[in-house]
């Protein structure tokens, strides 16, 4: 009768170390003698020795997502010190482009947002991608205007 199972007769078979001088694989195993890769317990797998290791030379990216849109928070508080400063002029409508130009904001900034944090009391008329609610009241309590660009109502 022949066996069901065919691949076991094309099927090597497994060395078995250590077992005595006549194997061929006996005494050290086919390990070579002393050293530390005779031994044990040994994992020298990311070890390329003492080269600076791959993991090493490559740049870290860790967390960082590669498409990150760059938004820029701006408080109340912040726009209404860059007014007294004269850095902004409250007379004409504030957006990105404006921000950048008087070197407020990074080139790399593509969008803004606006918090309520801080005194305000200016009347202005901002441009920003996202706002927050209490931001908005209080821009048009002033007498200012809002208008997001992203978000339709």
């Amino acid at each position: 009768m022949t066996s069901l199972n065919t691949l076991n007769n094309f099927k090597s078979k497994k060395i078995r170390v250590g077992r005595g001088i006549g194997s061929g694989k006996g005494k050290t195993s086919g390990r070579g003698v002393k050293g530390q890769k005779s031994r044990s317990g040994v994992a020298i797998k990311s070890f390329e020795g003492g080269q600076m290791p791959l993991y090493r030379r490559l740049p870290k990216r860790g967390f960082n997502p590669i498409k990150k849109s760059n938004i820029a928070i701006i408080n109340l508080g912040d726009l209404q010190k860059l007014i007294d400063n004269k850095k902004i002029n409250s007379n004409e409508k504030i957006n990105i482009d404006n921000l950048k130009k008087s070197k407020i904001l990074r080139k790399s900034i593509s969008q803004i947002k606006i918090l309520s944090n801080g005194e305000f009391k200016s009347k202005i008329d901002i441009e920003a991608d996202y706002s927050s609610k209490i931001a908005k009241e209080k821009i048009e309590k002033v007498g200012g205007q809002i208008t997001l660009k992203n978000q339709s109502k």
